[in-house]
């Protein structure tokens, strides 16, 4: 595997009163404050991360997001952006909410730093996000039995070389897997503890930017799809080349394929959660997530895969 550094029954209502409420909400039309919804009841595709549970209002032009303790607005976001490469820039314009939703977490943190006693003296606000990190982490660990069970699963991606010789290399990628793994499920239990609020007509416009690449065009596509990311010039991401040619050959119209570059669509990378390649992600006709697998996956587990969601010769 390669590694990766970037930078997912109410109460029923009598017809009368219904259509009363209908009414009065196309003839006042929507107040500052209105609910409607949250982003994984109106855009499923893209709540796979922080704002999985966000509730939509309508606010302000300028705000986009209201929390406990602080709002961000829409020049805030801009200034996030400044200074990129031009060409990460692009894909960022096309990603605010992706963008929104970082900053957002970045704040969160930093309470959360607060909270825990972090100084920020004589430290920026990052080196303030790694110490809450590492304390958030320091108990974890890789046993020998963990490093060689990765050894014996991917024996052919270190060349046959001998466990001695790169057992300390295993367990350094093992650590650091599990580190990233602890974080972002601590990140996780604070989304569900931190209520947030989303400007929803700025997250309807930017939803139809966002949708606008190969992975979301597939899910929707109404066919079962499979997504590979990944790059040129890593071993296991060229050792599953052969098998996605192979899968748009015998599959044309049952199912798409998608091979998304990690160093080109960077954003699209984050966005859906890579921090390792290559990583397959196999999504039903209705354009869930059904599996998700990092590292090279044999041929005959691609099939058992697809099989699962319907799809065979």
């Amino acid at each position: 595997m390669c590694n990766l550094i970037f930078r997912n029954s109410g109460l029923r209502y009598k017809i009368i009163q219904v259509l009363f409420l209908m009414l009065f909400f196309f003839m006042a039309g929507p107040a500052i404050g209105t609910e409607s919804g949250t982003m994984e009841s109106e855009y499923p595709e893209l709540a796979q991360g922080f704002f999985k549970s966000a509730r939509l209002e309508t606010m302000d032009d300028d705000t986009l997001l209201r929390a406990e303790g602080f709002t961000i607005s829409k020049s805030e976001i801009a200034v996030a952006i400044e200074g990129q490469d031009p060409k990460i820039r692009q894909q960022l314009e096309k990603n605010l909410i992706f963008v929104l939703e970082q900053e957002t977490i970045h704040r969160v943190l930093l309470n959360e730093a607060q909270k825990a006693g972090i100084s920020a003296k004589e430290k920026d606000d990052n080196q303030v996000i790694q110490a809450l990190f590492e304390n958030k982490t320091n108990g974890v660990t890789v046993s020998d039995k963990e490093a060689e069970s990765f050894y014996r699963s991917n024996k052919e991606m270190v060349g046959g070389a001998p466990f001695e010789q790169v057992a300390e290399g295993i367990r350094h990628y093992i650590l650091q897997d599990k580190k990233q793994q602890a974080v972002g499920d601590y990140i996780d239990d604070l989304r569900d503890s931190v209520q947030l609020r989303l400007n929803q007509q700025w997250v309807k416009t930017q939803s139809l930017l966002a949708a606008d690449n190969p992975v979301d065009k597939a899910r929707r596509s109404g066919k079962p799809t499979m997504v590979e990311f990944g790059a040129t010039g890593c071993v296991p991401c060229d050792m599953m080349q052969p098998i996605l040619d192979k899968l748009q050959k015998d599959y044309p119209e049952k199912l798409n394929v998608v091979f998304i570059h990690v160093g080109e669509e960077q954003v699209l990378a984050s966005r859906y959660g890579i921090r390792s390649i290559p990583v397959q992600v196999f999504y039903d006709a209705q354009g869930k997530e059904i599996f998700r697998h990092t590292g090279f996956l044999a041929e005959t587990e691609v099939t058992k895969q697809l099989a699962k969601l319907g799809v065979e010769k």
